[in-house]
């Protein structure tokens, strides 16, 4: 099974609020997850991002691409091992 590390979008029309999770790669963006890894609120100034670091190293080492999006995030929090 292909995980990738992604977001997911919650929140009203307008006021978009994400979720950063771990799901395989054949699930619908908003669909089927199989861990929740942090949150993201790009609504605030500065954008808040909160993560599960210890969990988030995991699935990196086990092999779960972050997208792009999710990368950039990870290397702004400075957790580790964040493939380029």
């Amino acid at each position: 099974m292909a995980v990738k590390i992604r977001l997911t979008r919650k929140g009203t029309k307008k006021k978009p609020f994400y979720r950063i999770v771990a799901a395989d790669v054949e699930s619908p963006r908003d669909g089927r997850f199989i861990e929740t890894l942090g949150t993201y609120d790009p609504m605030v100034d500065p954008a808040k991002v909160t993560l599960k670091e210890e969990r988030v190293s995991y699935w990196l080492k086990e092999g779960a691409e972050p997208t792009t999006t999710v990368r950039s995030l990870l290397k702004k929090q400075g957790v580790g091992s964040a493939p380029a």
